[in-house]
């Protein structure tokens, strides 16, 4: 059996690895750390010390468990029993000093001795004729009590019959998933008895701990019970009957895609190039009424799009669980290559596990370098198809119209290739991409059909909404009574307002329906008030310690490339036995709020060099409670998050922004320098703060102010709305544009 670390075994029992080194020291045994391991005669008695109150519920006498004694039992009479079969009477036991203790080897398994047996010789020691020992050992019948061997074999056999009941196998029922302590109650087994199992499996899991079948059937075998499974119907299950199709019903369905890529790359473009070319002249201008998705006909096929931000819509459903999106197609220009956003976008592709299709726009300029982005792609595991990998890359050019076509009919071989199908035939399935409330038409959701055929009149349920389907409309604004699979839809006649990556249902019970949406409405307040624990650097440690946290997620924004891929690979480095450090996406610029929805998607923290995040993406990751930690040096970071995970994080300074100020015009001034014109645009800016002075989210500077005026009168304070001259110590490369924050430092303490 591997050797089981103290940190692992007070995650079984829910204490901290402190008390058990306490407890160890007391019985003469010295641990210096948590991640000791554990000798074999060690972890049985802290087993037998702290399983006790799983046991019988009483608190734990450590002292008594360990002097005590075994129970004694009634020796057995010498007259009738064989002389392998006499139990001699145990000797007294001495008192054990704490160092003689640890020596001691206390043997847990269930098995370990069977006292039962001993008091079955005493059972037939008194239906049995009694029976005197000669001096030479035979024995002899004593008056009165002659039996024949027959009776003396009825009586015995009447003794062994319950004993083989006892052995029958017990039958235990095991659903998917379950805990350990009703497991042990199903079995009629001490929770201990579970525990110590599962530890000899190499699971450590506590009382309260949920364990799946093939680990609950694996210990409930090995203990000798037969196991069957347990089908558990929900009210969702009868309602949703959401089962797998029979093949022979399920017919080809068009792709869903997403068009993703950098601000200036001609995303935009490219979906105008693809609509201009798909309408008929009836439709001309375009699609006239925009639902957050539309569907395109090339070679007598659909191709659907969503037409929402390609990252949100990830990110968003990824974290309801929903997956929407078939295939990605990523806008790179030609002529400027991987930027910032394009990272992005491979990252929450990446993360959201679609396939990626290489757009490589821009081709009618003359910088065009169609080699150059390929090199690239490969950088983040992108190897392109003609250089030997599996990722399509297809020149198109916006502008022109060419290799669009082209384009299209590669999303068409990738989605046979994908082998996409769902069956019409069916009660409809859907997720919800967009939705709103409007004034006249009360709650409108646009909805993706995936599986079944959506009728207007149908009642359903999505999310915490309900409601029949009183009209439904299609991307161009037409009303339709039916959509079948990979159709965007927009539908009126919901209760209230859907969330985006909700999943909806045709229902045929509305009672039912009904009730189900209360229940939700029920869970969702209780998993408010029992909202996830986030991770953050302040009580990393605790969390770690407590067994939920394994594995850290970081996300790494910088000023450049360089300092990315520097922090990326220190950060790596940190990860050790409690925890694994990933990093889940690293790219140039400022936090915004894109970064935060992922890393609320994922739990983790964001880390900044040298950069600030925008207004946005900080009340987010408040609203969020995402943690944002900003640096101006690498080393400090890798040292903090070091000692996060190390739990010595000492009493820090936190930073409370005073306000900010723009950079409206620029003065020279002889012998005092540049004087900056500022307009106070929220909070207020101090005399004695610091101040940072930002540019496009990087930070240029960082100091003092020298000089704070309004009009030509010193200020110790200027508040919003007011405008006011700045100089800056040593430093007058302003520009017009430049944001000023100001700021303070307090002390505090960690939690």
């Amino acid at each position: 059996m591997a050797k089981i670390k103290i940190s692992e075994l007070g995650k079984v029992f829910n204490i901290s690895g402190k008390e058990i080194i306490a407890l160890l020291k007391d019985f003469g045994i010295e641990k210096k750390s948590t991640t000791s391991s554990l000798e074999d005669d060690q972890l049985n008695l802290l087993v037998e010390i702290l399983t006790q109150k799983f046991d019988d519920g009483s608190p734990i006498d450590m002292e008594r468990k360990v002097e005590e004694p075994a129970k004694e039992e009634k020796p057995a009479k010498k007259k009738d029993k064989p002389e392998a079969e006499v139990l001699e009477e145990p000797a007294a036991p001495e008192k054990e000093s704490k160092a003689a203790r640890t020596s001691r080897h206390v043997d847990t398994r269930a098995n370990a001795v069977d006292l039962k047996k001993y008091d079955e010789a005493d059972r037939i020691q008194d239906i049995l004729p009694d029976m005197d020992d000669s001096a030479q050992g035979k024995q002899k019948i004593k008056k009165g009590g002659n039996k024949n061997k027959k009776d003396k074999q009825e009586n015995l056999e009447k003794i062994q019959k319950p004993v083989k009941q006892k052995e029958e196998k017990i039958h235990v029922l095991i659903p998917d998933e379950i805990t350990v302590s009703e497991l042990a109650e199903r079995m009629g087994k001490p929770a201990a008895e579970v525990i110590k199992k599962l530890m000899i499996l190499g699971i450590m899991a506590s009382i309260n701990d949920v364990v799946d079948f093939d680990t609950a059937s694996l210990v409930a075998e090995d203990m000798g019970a037969e196991v069957e499974r347990e089908i558990i119907v929900t009210q969702e299950d009868i309602l949703f009957n959401d089962v797998e199709d029979d093949p022979s019903t399920l017919v080809p369905r068009p792709p869903v895609v997403v068009v993703m890529g950098h601000v200036d790359h001609g995303k935009t473009s490219i979906l105008d190039s693809i609509r201009k070319t798909q309408v008929t002249s009836t439709e001309a201008g375009g699609i006239t009424q925009h639902i957050g998705a539309y569907s395109v006909k090339i070679n007598d096929r659909l191709i659907t799009f969503l037409d929402t931000p390609g990252h949100e819509a990830f990110t968003a459903m990824r974290l309801r669980g929903a997956q929407v999106t078939d295939i990605a197609i990523l806008v790179v220009a030609a002529d400027d290559g991987i930027m910032p956003q394009t990272v992005e976008a491979i990252n929450h592709a990446k993360a959201a596990g679609v396939t990626v299709i290489v757009a490589i726009n821009k081709m009618d300029k003359q910088t065009a370098n169609p080699d150059r982005v390929k090199q690239e792609l490969t950088e983040y595991d992108l190897l392109p198809e003609d250089w030997g990998g599996d990722t399509i890359c297809v020149p198109v050019s916006a502008l022109t119209g060419d290799g669009i076509e082209n384009l299209l009919e590669m999303v068409l071989l990738v989605a046979d290739m994908k082998e996409l199908k769902a069956n019409p035939n069916r009660n409809a399935k859907g997720a919800v991409i967009e939705s709103r409330l409007d004034k006249s038409k009360g709650p409108v959701a646009t909805i993706l059909v995936q599986n079944g055929t959506l009728k207007a009149g149908d009642f359903v349920v999505a999310g915490t909404s309900i409601g029949k389907v009183r009209a439904m409309t299609d991307d161009k604004g037409r009303k339709i009574t039916s959509a079948g699979p990979s159709t965007p839809v927009e539908i009126l006649g919901l209760s209230d307002v859907p969330e985006g990556g909700d999943t909806l249902y045709c229902v045929d019970d509305e009672r039912m329906a009904k009730s189900v949406v209360e229940n939700r409405k029920f869970k969702l307040k209780e998993e408010e008030q029992n909202a996830r624990k986030l991770v953050s650097l302040d009580d990393l440690f605790n969390q770690i310690n407590q067994g939920e946290v394994k594995d850290l997620n970081i996300i790494v924004k910088a000023d450049v490339q360089g300092s990315v891929e520097a922090v990326k690979q220190s950060l790596l480095k940190l990860t050790n036995e409690e925890v694994r450090i990933n990093i889940i996406h690293g790219a140039v610029g400022a936090v915004n709020e894109s970064d935060v929805m992922l890393a609320d998607a994922s739990n983790a923290i964001i880390v900044g060099f040298n950069v600030r995040p925008t207004n946005g993406a900080m009340e987010s990751a408040q609203d969020k409670k995402v943690d944002v930690r900003l640096y101006r040096v690498i080393y400090q970071a890798i040292e903090e998050i070091e000692a996060a995970i190390k739990g010595m994080l000492a009493p820090q300074f936190k930073e409370v922004v005073t306000g900010h100020a723009e950079v409206r015009q620029l003065f020279k001034v002889s012998g005092v320098g540049t004087i900056a014109g500022c307009h106070v645009t929220d909070g207020k800016i101090m005399r004695n703060s610091d101040v940072r002075i930002v540019r496009d989210g990087i930070v240029v500077h960082e100091g003092h102010l020298s000089s704070l005026k309004r009009f030509k009168d010193d200020a110790k304070e200027v508040a919003e709305g007011f405008e006011c001259g700045m100089s800056f110590e040593k430093f007058n490369d302003l520009k017009e544009g430049d944001v000023i924050e100001s700021y303070v430092m307090e002390e505090i303490e960690r939690a």
